[in-house]
């Protein structure tokens, strides 16, 4: 069976994000739980790849590191204000119910 797709939202995502995908059933870490607040982009990459989760972010560093290597858990990326909170949850939640965890590998998601 398929692996389902687990989220780390990077520190710059709003705190609200995660508490809409926790209610939906997505199993999600931040920054802040994880004790990576300030630490390098590669270091936030490094923590969703060894925990098996795709990362949520709206800083376009992310997508430097991604145009460099594939070696990541997959990156899910939309520019900062572009999005609402909830269009946010309803993006990630539908990558989280039609993609799975192998799929994202090395991947690019743009919502």
């Amino acid at each position: 069976m398929a692996e389902s797709i687990r989220i780390h939202l990077d520190e710059n995502v709003n705190p609200a994000v995660a508490r809409g995908l926790r209610r939906r059933g997505i199993d999600v870490t931040t920054s802040q739980e994880t004790g990576l607040l300030g630490q390098p982009d590669a270091e936030q990459l490094n923590f969703a790849r060894r925990e098996n989760r795709i990362i949520y972010t709206e800083d376009a560093d992310f997508l430097i590191y991604a145009a460099q290597t594939n070696q990541h858990s997959g990156i899910a990326f939309s520019q900062k204000g572009s999005r609402t909170i909830g269009e946010v949850i309803a993006s990630l939640e539908l990558i989280a119910g039609v993609m799975t965890a192998e799929e994202m590998q090395g991947h690019v998601e743009y919502l």
